[in-house]
């Protein structure tokens, strides 16, 4: 009996012994089944991109990315992933200056804030402009918020840190129908000067706020009209929609276009001879507008007001307007003796009635597009550096742009450094422009 009882223990110790030895031989311990393997192994879901792009499918192994659940199996644990590590913001010292490329031809500028004048972003500026503008801080409701109050600090930081870096300036704007303080068309009373329906009163009115103006501009002018060359005047007074061609803001309501000739004479009285006094507005390209400001400016000239150049904002896209219509919108001022500014130049991504975005990932095809376009237009510049007197960035990096709110909020691309201040394609297509 107890004989049997040995023998069976025995026999059932040898048949689990057998059985593990079977389940580690044929690899038992359980493996998903791969949806996409087929008789010859894994397939590949991708190729290793050379735009930079992240990789897919087995190509992924080569730069961190995590692979594919086609490429691994879709019941497999997750793997860990990985990401581009994102660029350190810096100023690549080894590519060629922007402004000393142009030496020849005008001075290259940019529009900044205060801020810009320390950090990475003013050793950017100063590789590459020789010329500044004030994006804001000496537009009317900076410079100037109330009647008996200017503020000049923040405008002050701007003229220095050029002068200490030998660059030349822009003021923007003397006169603006936006970004301009109420104060201006309040009468005497502190009411609106625009409801005024009295005829005797109206005329009071706009003799009061001439003198405000005249008051306005021969203060900003004398302060620093030793340090700054070139003088937006007015700004934006054409506007087709509107009757006659002309803005119909508070100020061409009350004065008519009395405004503009009592902006450029008294600058010309305070400032001198020697600086450039510039009309300044966008869309100069259109036909249209462009006659409506040929005709305006052409009857200042017969008055004898001092304008001796047009400034043409240029904020352009990628898709319109044509180069040629730049130029000959240029032309055209030049037949009347005057000079011309590219004053306020960016290039979107987008068509104008366009509203979508791109996200963080602006596909290469459009860049490539926005380099080509600046090739263009800086070679048409080039070849009538004759009539421009110099060619202004309004910014200089995408991380700073007024069209990332405008018209809707979104990523936007518009100048020749991207987010991190390096040269993108736009850069290297202006730096190496033919001159025809």
């Amino acid at each position: 009996m107890n004989g049997n009882r040995l023998k069976r223990r025995l026999t059932i110790m040898v048949a689990v012994i057998t059985a593990a030895a079977l389940l580690a031989i044929t690899g038992c311990t359980k493996q998903p089944v791969n949806d996409t393997q087929s008789a010859n192994g894994v397939q590949e879901t991708g190729m290793v991109e050379q735009n930079g792009e992240s990789e897919t499918g087995e190509a992924a192994g080569q730069s961190g990315e995590a692979e594919t659940d086609e490429a691994v199996g879709k019941n497999s644990e997750p793997q860990p992933t990985t990401t581009q590590p994102t660029p350190e913001p810096s100023v690549e010292a080894d590519i060629p200056s922007l402004y000393e490329a142009f030496n020849d031809y005008f001075p290259i500028g940019a529009a900044i804030e205060p801020f810009q004048t320390s950090g990475l972003k003013s050793d950017l500026l100063k590789k590459h402009v020789n010329m500044l503008v004030a994006e804001n801080v000496m537009k009317p409701a900076s410079i100037h918020p109330a009647e008996d109050t200017y503020r000049w600090e923040e405008a002050d930081k701007i003229v220095q840190f050029a002068k200490e870096n030998n660059m030349q300036l822009r003021f923007h704007t003397l006169v603006w129908h936006t970004q301009v303080g109420d104060w201006f068309f309040k009468d005497a009373e502190g009411k609106p000067m625009v409801d005024e329906t009295d005829p005797a009163k109206r005329e009071a009115n706009k003799k009061l706020l001439l003198e405000r103006l005249d008051d306005h501009v021969r203060t900003i002018v004398s302060r620093y009209k030793d340090d700054i060359i070139s003088w937006d005047v007015v700004n934006e007074v054409i506007e087709p929609r509107d009757p006659h061609g002309m803005r119909a803001s508070e100020w061409y309501q009350i004065t008519g276009t009395d405004y503009i000739e009592t902006a450029f004479r008294a600058a010309r009285e305070a400032g001198g001879p020697d600086i450039k006094l510039y009309i300044n507005d966008y869309g100069t390209d259109d036909i249209t507008k462009r006659e409506m400001l040929y005709d305006l400016v052409k009857e200042m000239l017969d008055k004898g007001v001092p304008i001796d150049g047009v400034g043409h904002q240029t904020h352009i896209s990628i898709h319109w307007p044509p180069v040629a219509d730049i130029i000959e919108s240029m032309e055209r001022f030049a037949e009347l003796g005057l000079v011309n500014s590219v004053t306020e130049l960016d290039m979107s991504l987008y068509a104008w009635d366009d509203r979508s975005d791109f996200g963080e990932s602006i596909p290469e095809e459009v860049l490539s597009k926005q380099a080509d376009r600046y090739r263009e237009l800086f070679e048409a510049l080039k070849a009538n550096k004759d009539i421009i007197n110099e060619v202004v960035f309004w910014g200089i990096a995408d991380d700073h742009t007024w069209l990332s709110g405008f018209p809707v909020k979104r990523t936007e691309a518009p100048l020749l450094f991207d987010k991190y201040l390096h040269a993108k394609p736009a850069f290297w297509a202006v730096v190496d422009s033919k001159n025809d």
